[in-house]
């Protein structure tokens, strides 16, 4: 019974409304917050990176349960905005969070999935009996070029999950992935933003892999979406996920705890597993956990998950860490000279 044994976000107080990005390029507001169905995303403070939110995520999933970090013995960090080219971000927060030398880490990229992919392969090391515990976290400072309409959602913050077999407070029964080689958004070395092709995003890109993904899970296991008490999708906009989720036989009740990206934009390889730790902060004993992600180039991971008893227990404390919902609550709100500085895009004279 591998699961999740607990879990932690973190996500950057500050934000900028879309409306504000649309009034410094002459966009139509309304055009660009009804299309996209986003109308703020958080956005980093100067000294926050991809490996601090990363750490304070690891941090919160560690205040809500006793986990010796001695006994985390993988750390996996999926971001495409990693601080260094050359340099794990990995090691790092394991260092921060006490974790034994003795432990295999490593960096992921798979675009917005990277964070999905950390998931199964400590699953992978837990159930060979490789290691106690994995940790598994998807963080990331997205990029989007100046008026590109990656900028509009490019959000920041992550999500940490660490996996083990003892008491989890919620088991994944299964998981299954779909990917192809579809080149629907790229970053070369060197480059300062990624570069997407528009007419693939929906089709062939998410749509053709999530739904991949999702018909398999359900082929292998039996079960359909009315078998399910959530599910959360990969949420590059509010449009998208509503979307795949109908398709598929999902109602908006199912989708709406873990749906968080009208407030907080597109965190990339935080994306799914934020809606999935917003789903969990409010969910019980015996509900059933629908998750897909999906990352650019393609490919899409499902999981089917099941909440246990552990989740209401005296040894899990929930509100040891802020959920979800408190960090998207008491937002700063910052103009679009600022959001530039934070994310490097204009850089002050010494």
């Amino acid at each position: 019974m591998v699961g999740i044994i607990s879990y932690g976000v973190h996500i950057p107080r500050y934000r900028i409304k879309v409306e504000e990005i649309t009034r410094v390029w002459g966009a139509n507001a309304e055009d660009v917050t009804g299309g996209l169905g986003v109308f703020s995303k958080s956005v980093p403070d100067i000294d926050e990176d991809t490996a601090t939110i990363a750490v304070e995520a690891a941090r919160n999933a560690l205040k809500r349960r006793r986990v010796d970090p001695a006994e985390i013995g993988a750390v996996y960090v999926g971001s495409e905005s990693h601080p260094y080219a050359v340099k794990p971000t990995a090691c790092t927060v394991g260092e921060a969070i006490g974790a034994t030398p003795c432990m295999t880490a490593a960096d992921y990229e798979f675009a917005c999935k990277a964070g999905t992919a950390a998931i199964q392969t400590c699953m992978g090391l837990v159930s060979s009996g490789m290691v106690c515990y994995g940790l598994a976290i998807g963080s990331d400072v997205a990029q989007g070029a100046p008026s590109d309409a990656l900028e509009y959602t490019a959000a920041a913050g992550g999500a940490a999950f660490v996996i083990g077999r003892d008491d989890p407070v919620a088991v994944i029964n299964r998981t299954c992935s779909f990917t192809t080689d579809t080149p629907d958004f790229w970053r070369r070395e060197g480059q300062d933003y990624p570069r997407h092709g528009g007419r693939f995003t929906g089709e062939p890109g998410y749509f053709r892999h999530i739904e991949g993904a999702v018909r398999l899970i359900f082929d292998q296991s039996g079960k359909s979406a009315k078998d399910y008490d959530y599910a959360v999708f990969h949420q590059p906009n509010a449009k998208f996920p509503q979307r795949v989720a109908k398709t598929l036989g999902f109602s908006p009740e199912q989708i709406k705890p873990g749906l968080v990206v009208p407030r907080l934009g597109n965190t990339y390889s935080a994306s799914s597993p934020i809606g999935l730790a917003a789903t969990l902060d409010i969910a019980t004993a015996g509900d059933r956990i629908f998750m897909a992600s999906f990352g650019s180039g393609a490919g899409s991971d499902a999981f089917d998950i099941e909440v246990t008893g552990m989740i209401e227990s005296e040894e899990f404390r929930r509100d040891a860490a802020p959920s979800v919902e408190k960090l998207l609550s008491n937002p700063i709100y910052i103009d679009y000279a600022r959001y530039a500085r934070h994310k490097g895009k204009i850089v002050m004279q010494k």
